[in-house]
């Protein structure tokens, strides 16, 4: 029994440090104020290349190409990699435009691949400025020309604001993901940065000076190759920065099918970014690598549906446990002091943020959408996975 206890306790203060990380980030965003001061020398627009990795994107690469190619100036080009295409995505984008480069190589297929691929052949001509786009994302007006300044300036990563939207008469559970993506790819980088700390990079409108994109690891299949990306730079002294006024955005797909892959290759990819992040930790602490330690830990925050789902049970089942076997009092105010503060940060964060994406209307409808995603958690623990960069169906 005293083992047990010790496993619960250290169980219960994990996920107290957690959520009270998530509730401060959360802070962090609704007291921030988005700062419209131009940095010193930001008239300076560096050579950049917006490289695109496409695999089978003939239903959207031009449109995306549509709004990127008139924000190129005298400075930026565009390069597409059509990576194991089996449609018309080189030609289209050829027409369009773009630089087209085509990689084939069905045994290693990945969106890291295709990265790698990309940056090698910038290598003859290299720019200062690469700036990663998915080939189905929309890039708002202006964004690319502050990611390259801000990175060029700064002289590590920028991360643009990056967001998905569900689709006109969506349901729950896209309108569910809408606010979880929010959550996570704006609110919580502009908590960190109001408290001068870095972000994760989330895969499009990820701004890199040369120097570090030419020497980072790429050559990977990973679900969730930025965030790796974005760790390894950080332990090597270049935190990413969040720029919030670069807007990035694409669609959820609109087919239950594609739409469930989608989301189970994300929290498959996260699960497994925290064991590898948890890895870096001791080189990031020997390197005396503060910030890098800040984003491990952000990382070390599971999905928002799996950390509501393990707080809950955690807190049933500690209040349960200790009333039939006699344990402190002191530890089922813990599990119940982490619910309400999870409570209290999603709350937080919907209120200010996320009542477009999910209205008050279905808000009550949360529970019972994350209770059922139960089944993907345990097979996710059962050893079920998912292949790397398989397209996205977002047929109808």
């Amino acid at each position: 029994m005293t083992i047990l206890l010790a496993i619960v306790a250290a169980a219960n203060v994990a996920l107290f440090l957690l959520v009270l990380l998530l509730f401060a980030e959360v802070l962090g965003a609704v007291m921030k104020r988005t700062s419209k001061r131009p940095l010193a020398g930001r008239s300076i627009t560096p050579s950049f290349v917006l490289l695109v990795p496409a695999h089978d994107e003939v239903s959207g690469i031009e449109a995306m190409l549509a709004t990127v190619l008139p924000q190129l100036g005298q400075t930026g080009r565009v390069l597409v990699v059509a990576d194991n295409c089996s449609d018309a995505t080189a030609v289209l984008a050829r027409r369009a435009g773009a630089e087209v480069i085509e990689r084939v190589d069905p045994a290693r297929r990945g969106k890291g691949h295709a990265l790698d691929f990309g940056v090698r052949h910038l290598a003859a001509n290299p720019p200062d400025i690469v700036i990663i786009v998915d080939a189905d994302c929309r890039v708002a007006p202006g964004a690319i020309e502050r990611l390259a300044q801000e990175a060029h300036l700064l002289g590590v990563p920028v991360q643009g604001c990056y967001l998905m939207r569900a689709p006109a008469g969506a349901g729950l559970g896209l309108r569910v993901a809408e606010l979880a993506f929010l959550v996570k790819n704006r609110v919580r980088p502009a908590g960190l940065a109001a408290f001068g700390l870095p972000c994760q990079l989330t895969g499009a409108g990820m701004a890199l000076p040369w120097r570090l994109v030419s020497q980072a690891h790429l050559d990977h299949a990973g679900l969730v190759e930025d965030m790796r990306l974005g760790l390894e730079l950080a332990v090597d002294g270049a935190a990413p920065r969040f720029c919030e006024t670069a807007s990035i955005e694409s669609d959820f797909p609109t087919s239950a099918v594609g739409a469930a892959t989608q989301r189970q290759r994300w929290e498959e990819g996260h699960l497994g970014m925290i064991v590898f992040a948890l890895g870096l930790l001791p080189r990031a602490l020997a390197r005396r690598r503060f910030r890098a330690i800040a984003q491990i830990f952000d990382v070390l925050i599971p999905p928002l549906t799996l950390l509501v789902v393990t707080v809950s049970a955690m807190t049933a089942a500690t209040i349960v446990a200790a009333a039939v076997l006699h344990w402190p009092v002191w530890l089922s105010g813990l599990a119940a002091a982490t619910l309400v503060l999870l409570v209290a940060a999603l709350v937080l964060a919907w209120w200010r943020f996320g009542r477009t994406a999910l209205p008050p209307r279905l808000a009550l409808h949360v529970v019972p959408y994350a209770l059922r995603k139960v089944g993907l958690y345990l097979r996710v623990a059962l050893g079920a996975r998912s292949r790397a960069w398989i397209r996205t169906d977002r047929g109808g």
